[in-house]
């Protein structure tokens, strides 16, 4: 087999069923990470949501753990963990120890929205008060300095140091984000970047985004040259009508999470069945924006179109629909048409 032209990792958010349980979810994650190491993907990051009734990744820190233990040499991660909800010293040190016992296979994305609504985002501060966004950047920076023991001269807690004691090399930090601002602080601090192409919203604008992060970015002890993923919808099956029929739970989901209603991710009958108003086609078309769904052949064609816009062979995949052995056979199939090799 010919060398692949793509670098292919997962990006999963633990999608509920609905009628279904979260443990459940939780479970066919871990399920799923084994199949995909064995599929040849190279990286498997955990998505952070909170009080979203379609998703049960709630804390991503623990179930990289859950993972790593049941992998052997794909790369875990978070996908990401968002920083504004709490102290750069605590989640250093549980990067720190997931480092200590898996070395050299965990990373760490950083995504600075809430992840949640504004109420949920409150209540995850409180006593205290959510951090404003502006206070994000210092955060990543000191998230950096315990994570490597590097704390600047001056900072009000240099003497504090990250645990476990000494322990393996540091995660790789990933800047994480579908706007400017993260890509130009990833730029800054000499980080590598991850596009949420997935969001599906300013999609248009997201190659500019990565060229921009690309032409300011700045080497540093951490990358020496820019590093770009792209994370993207994907939903692939044998045919292209199997394939949009599988996508309509996903679609109903995303819409349901709109209007408030969502109750985990929706059978494919209920979903072709809904009612849809001109509206809310109207919002799904829009959405679809930013997925590929088809045929092996197609979905290498939208991936390979893809690769072009970004300048990236280094892809994520994000794949939601009601079936759980309809998401494996998904990404096995985008493995087969991006000529990844399995793992022996």
């Amino acid at each position: 087999m010919a060398e692949s032209k793509f670098t292919l990792s997962v990006v999963d958010q633990s999608p509920v069923r609905k009628g279904s349980t979260a443990g459940e979810a939780l479970r066919e994650t871990i399920e799923l990470a084994a199949a995909v190491e064995r599929l040849g993907y190279q990286r498997y990051w955990l998505a952070e949501h909170h009080n979203l009734p379609n998703f049960a990744g709630t804390s991503p820190e623990i179930l990289i753990g859950q993972v790593a233990a049941r992998t052997s040499a794909i790369h875990v991660g978070s996908g990401g963990v968002m920083l504004s909800h709490y102290s750069a010293l605590k989640v250093a040190e549980n990067f720190r120890v997931l480092s200590a016992l898996y070395p050299g296979r965990i990373d760490l994305g950083l995504g600075r929205a809430p992840g949640s609504d504004p109420l949920t985002a409150a209540a995850l501060a409180y006593p205290g008060v959510p951090n404003e966004v502006s206070q994000y950047p210092r955060q990543v920076v000191d998230l950096l300095g315990y994570l490597t023991g590097k704390t600047a001269e001056g900072h009000p807690f240099a003497e504090v140091l990250a645990g476990p004691g000494e322990c393996p090399p540091v995660p790789q930090v990933w800047l994480l984000g579908s706007r400017g601002e993260s890509a130009y602080m990833a730029a800054r601090l000499g980080l590598p970047f991850s596009y949420a192409h997935f969001f599906g919203h300013g999609v248009d604008e997201g190659p500019a985004i990565v060229e921009g992060y690309r032409r300011q970015f700045q080497p540093s002890v951490y990358l020496a040259q820019p590093l770009v993923n792209v994370t993207v919808h994907v939903l692939c099956a044998e045919t292209e009508a199997k394939a949009r029929q599988l996508a309509a739970s996903r679609d109903l989901a995303r819409l349901n999470s709109r209007l408030g209603q969502a109750e985990g991710i929706p059978s494919v009958a209920e979903a072709l069945a809904y009612p849809y108003s001109n509206g809310e086609r109207l919002y799904i078309e829009q959405q679809r924006r930013g997925c590929i769904d088809g045929d092996p052949k197609q979905v290498l064609r939208g991936l390979e179109a893809i690769r072009e816009q970004y300048q990236t062979p280094d892809i994520g995949v994000v794949t939601v629909c009601h079936g759980f052995q309809e998401r494996v056979r998904s990404y096995e199939l985008v493995a087969q048409a991006c000529g990844i090799s399995p793992r022996s």
